[in-house]
């Protein structure tokens, strides 16, 4: 794919009519990125003999309290058997508890004890923080380029998850 006469970017690439090798400087990129953006969570998991599953769940779980097991299923992508087999850990450890629905009581809503609350604070205390420095070095207008970057590559069911979220207000 050939550069045409598209916006340039700061750096004097064309935003419309990129080439391979400009995605593929994209996508490593965005590697590199993850790695950075998962090292001190990843630090503070290790010392706990928890992965980034249990992150994600922790994480999930905090934006919806009362979410339900199958809900945070949808959101992650995993298997049952891989999602139980976190949330026992969890649950069995203290920092989440699943609590029996109302209206229907083959539900299970799940919700951070104190101790969950102060884990995920700790671990998105981190990432907040990486999250900043890069946004304020980038700027304004980088940020929010980057957003619509992220929510254009999501499929139209996590965009939907994700805008659930977002207008929530969690």
């Amino acid at each position: 794919m050939a550069e045409g006469g598209g916006a340039a970017a700061p750096g004097g690439e064309s935003l419309l009519f990129l080439t391979d090798e400009q995605l593929r400087k994209g996508i490593e990129a965005m590697y590199f990125a993850y790695r950075g953006f998962t090292a001190d969570p990843d630090r503070i998991l290790d010392d706990l003999e928890y992965g980034r599953a249990h992150h994600r769940a922790i994480h999930f779980i905090n934006r919806a309290p009362g979410t339900t097991v199958n809900n945070l299923l949808h959101i992650l992508g995993v298997t049952k058997q891989s999602l139980n087999r976190v949330l026992r850990t969890l649950i069995e450890d203290g920092l989440v508890e699943s609590r029996i629905g109302a209206r229907d009581k083959r539900e299970r809503h799940l919700y951070l004890t104190e101790k969950g609350e102060a884990l995920e604070a700790e671990l998105s205390t981190a990432q907040r923080a990486r999250m900043r420095d890069a946004f304020r070095h980038a700027g304004p207008e980088a940020v929010a380029g980057f957003r619509t970057v992220l929510e254009a590559m999501m499929d139209p069911d996590m965009r939907r998850h994700f805008n659930r979220l977002k207008d929530s207000g969690a």
